[in-house]
């Protein structure tokens, strides 16, 4: 298990929160993710053999937010 600290650009209420965090949740191989608004990040815990961060930037982006950096 690996962990990401990802910078998620566009979230302004706890609803974006969730929306991230579930897109993040459905993606194979991802075991666990915490968004948090205020630092407007997430902590994704997951099998690196399963799933990169270019497919966590994707499921960001397709819920309407945008992973920075």
């Amino acid at each position: 298990m690996k962990t990401v600290k990802l910078n998620v650009a566009g979230m302004t209420c706890n609803h974006c929160v969730m929306h991230v965090e579930n897109a993040l949740k459905e993606l194979s191989g991802v075991k666990g993710a915490k968004v948090d608004l205020k630092s407007k990040s997430a902590e994704v815990t997951y099998d690196e053999s399963a799933v990169d961060t270019k497919k966590m930037a994707q499921a960001v982006a397709e819920a309407g937010y945008k992973v920075e950096g």
